[in-house]
Parts: structure tokens; C-alpha cells; sequence
């Protein structure tokens, strides 16, 4: 039988149905219980009249309990006395599928009443809040878009080792694993492989999957696994036209979910679905820099890259001044970059990157593809080109202009939603203390 859900009653008005839901709430009257039931979709109730005629229904849910699965036979009315939803089922039977413990180890429905850690050991209890099924449903959804998106403009998806020889990544933050003998590591971006795809002549790729990345960090927006989102194409003449690419396709992704989501995300989080019909701001990194000396009078922590501060104050500027949520920084100082990035005639960077919120979410670039300038670069970060051979031989045999980006899809979920920590926009969160459940 097709399963019956909250979302598809109304339908049912007046039939006869069988229904199957957790037991959100139970009052027990002297002339009547109420038995609140929820699904995926929503509420709704179930009303027992305490008669002879029920004794059975009532002798079979005497030890019935919150949280608790059953399945309900019974008739669907239209009850427009009942708050919730204007309807109500009237039960022939109701079969207990899964009982709960009498007492659960917090109430998961009060959040702020409960400890972060507390929440996240029981991640089980903690995501059956309306606020969380409805996250995760609108993560669905923007990765779905994403990928309609990239699949309607001619990308390829591509998937990437997620082994990686240990060569192939900056030890101190990668994780070490036995490989047959062999010392490896947990990849921490598909950059190389995006870009070998690019040799290959693949034009433009994307990727959603997995990355990790071993540094004992404990902020609110770092994790030790993470789902990235990359994409890169061919044939471009700047970094402009990657922030194009990135650009079109947030505003793709983003005003779909403001359309069919925008109205239940501000009901259940008060948060407004970003706009973004107006094109996202540009500004350079010094120029930036300059901004938030001037109307802020704060000086960064470093000379060569944002911190989390000077990203919120320079979002705050354009909040203001652009009316955007958005803002690209561009041109960062190579010092904190990598080797692989493209720089002009003077040594600018042919860098960016994407701030959402007071966040970076983004870091793009046009990469070198020329070989004798990458392995020269390569140099100059003081490594060891021959530790790099199987990546600049894919550069030795021709290879098209290229560049890309990659995206935290946790810290997108963060500012969309104004979540204030990455542990509770991850479904299940790793970082340097948690390993469970």
C-alpha cells in the first residue's frame, strides 16, 4: 500500500485509511484521548472516544507512549473544530509498530533548553525537529538544483578519489591511512583531479562529495569532514568568468528555493531567502581591506587574508551600500594562495573569494595551466616538484585555460538558514572531538 502522508489528508476527506506516524503528544481526558501523530510532512490528530465501543482500541494503546511508531485504520473527517489542520482520524484500530522509552535522554523539542554536545550525541532525537526535517528537505532541493543547473549548461559530474597518495596533499592537515604498505591520505579537495579533467578535455565538471581535513580546529564553521561542492571549466580569458559561472549558478539555485520554500523558511527560522537578482558586489582584497579600516576602524589579525571579522564587516558595507548578501574579494596576495593559481604581468592574483553573510563560503580562481610557470610556483612554496610529477604531467601534453571554485555546503546552509554553528547544519558532524555517534 502506497504510504499515506500529512501532506496528502486532504485528499482522503471522508475515506476510509490506514496511516503511519511517530506519536507526537497524547492527552488522556476523562471522556476522550487526543493522540497527536506526526510524519515527514506534518501533524495530525487522532480522536478516541472513551465508550464500549472503543474498549479495544483503548485496552491496545494503554501503554502507548510519546515518540512511540503506530499504524492508525480508521476514517478521515473533516472537523473544522480541530485547530490542527481542520481534520481529524476516527480509529478502528491502531497497531503499536515500535514503542518508546517512557522517558527520553532530554527533550529534544526544547532546543535551547538543551546543551549543544547533549543534542549532538542523540543527533538520532535532535534532527525529528520540524526545524531540521525541513533543513534537510531544502538541502535536497539546492543540491538538486545544482546539479539541474550544471547538467542543463552542459557540466559532466565527475567523482574523485577520495584516497590520495601522500604526496599529493600538505601532510600536516591531511589524514594518514595504510594503503597495502603504502602511506596515504584522505583527500582534502579534488582540486588536481578537477583540473586533470580539464586536460582531458572534459570542458566543464562538477563534483558534490566528501573531503577531510585534519586540522585541530573548534570553531563554529570548520569540520573535520566535509560535503564539497566544486565545479571548473575550460577556455576562459579571466577570473571573471568564473565568478560569472558561480554566480548564475547561486542565483539559480537560490531564487528556486526562495520560490518554493521562502514562505515556510521564514514561518519556521525568520529568516528571508536571500535576493539575488542584483549582481553580487566586486571588490578587491586591498581595496576591501581599506573599506573596513575606514568605516569600521578595525585593523585584520593578518595582512595577507581576511579573518572571520573583517569578513562580517565587509559584508555588513555591502549589506548597506549594494543592498546584497553577497560580495566577491578579489585578488588576494599570493602569499595566501596556492601554487596552482594564475598571476597577471604583476604578480596579481587571479583569485577570489565568495562571501555569504559575514562567511566565506567560496575560494575560486583562474589556475596556471602553463607547465614551466606552475612548477616554478611550485618552487617558490618550497616544494618539491618531483613530490607533484603526477600533477604537472597532466599539464605537459596540452591543456586548455581553466578555473574554477569549491563550496562548503554546510556553511551555505549556515547563512541561508542563520544557523550560527556548522554542527547543527551538518546531518551528522565530525570535528577534533567527536567521532560519535
Amino acid at each position: 500500500m502506497k504510504t499515506l502522508y500529512v501532506k496528502d489528508l486532504k485528499e482522503k476527506l471522508g475515506s476510509d485509511i490506514e496511516f503511519r506516524g511517530f506519536v507526537d503528544k497524547i492527552r488522556s481526558l476523562q471522556y476522550v484521548i487526543f493522540i497527536i501523530l506526526r510524519d515527514s510532512t506534518g501533524k495530525v490528530q487522532v480522536t478516541i472516544e472513551r465508550n464500549d465501543e472503543n474498549k479495544e482500541i483503548i485496552d491496545s494503546i494503554e501503554d502507548l507512549t510519546a515518540e512511540s511508531t503506530v499504524t492508525v485504520y480508521g476514517k478521515l473527517l473533516d472537523s473544522p473544530s480541530v485547530k490542527l489542520n481542520g481534520m481529524e482520524i476516527i480509529p478502528t484500530k491502531i497497531i503499536i509498530t515500535s514503542k518508546s522509552a517512557n522517558e527520553l535522554p532530554y527533550d529534544y523539542k526544547s532546543r535551547d533548553n538543551s546543551l549543544r554536545e547533549t543534542r549532538l550525541d542523540y543527533r538520532f532525537l535532535d534532527l525529528r525537529r520540524d526545524e531540521n526535517n525541513l533543513l534537510f528537505e531544502c538541502q535536497t532541493f539546492i543540491e538538486a538544483k545544482m546539479r539541474e543547473y550544471w547538467i542543463n549548461n552542459g557540466f559532466k559530474e565527475i567523482h574523485t578519489p577520495k584516497i590520495s597518495a601522500k604526496a599529493a596533499e600538505s601532510g600536516a592537515e591531511t589524514f594518514k591511512l595504510d594503503y597495502f604498505g603504502h602511506e596515504a591520505a584522505l583527500s582534502q579537495s579534488p582540486q588536481f583531479y578537477k583540473q586533470m579533467t580539464m586536460s582531458s578535455g572534459f570542458d566543464k565538471v562538477f563534483e558534490i562529495g566528501p573531503v577531510f581535513r585534519a586540522e585541530n580546529s573548534h570553531t563554529s564553521y570548520h569540520a573535520s569532514e566535509i560535503l564539497m561542492i566544486d565545479s571548473e571549466i575550460s577556455w576562459i580569458d579571466s577570473v571573471s568568468e568564473v565568478m560569472d559561472s558561480e554566480e548564475e549558478w547561486i542565483r539559480y539555485f537560490m531564487s528556486a528555493l526562495k520560490e518554493k520554500y521562502g514562505e515556510r523558511i521564514k514561518e519556521v527560522f525568520h529568516v528571508e531567502v536571500s535576493d539575488t537578482k542584483e549582481k553580487f558586489p566586486r571588490i578587491n582584497f586591498y581595496d576591501a581591506k581599506k573599506i573596513i579600516q575606514d568605516e569600521f576602524h578595525y585593523v585584520g589579525e593578518q595582512e595577507e587574508d581576511m579573518d572571520r571579522h573583517e569578513e562580517e564587516l565587509i559584508s555588513k558595507y555591502v549589506k548597506q551600500k549594494y543592498k546584497s548578501d553577497f560580495v566577491f574579494i578579489t585578488n588576494y596576495p599570493y602569499s595566501a594562495r596556492s601554487f596552482y593559481v594564475m598571476k597577471d604581468e604583476n604578480g596579481v592574483t587571479q583569485t577570489y573569494d565568495l562571501i555569504f553573510k559575514g562567511i566565506e563560503i567560496t575560494s575560486g580562481a583562474q589556475r596556471e595551466h602553463r607547465p614551466d610557470i606552475l612548477i616554478k610556483q611550485i618552487k617558490e612554496k618550497g616544494i618539491n616538484p618531483d613530490d607533484l610529477k603526477f600533477y604537472t604531467d597532466f599539464f605537459q601534453y596540452g591543456c586548455p585555460p581553466h578555473g574554477g571554485y569549491g563550496v562548503g555546503l554546510a556553511r551555505i546552509m549556515m547563512r541561508i538558514f542563520e544557523i550560527d554553528n556548522i554542527r547543527e547544519a551538518t546531518l551528522i558532524y565530525r570535528g577534533p572531538t567527536r567521532l560519535n555517534p
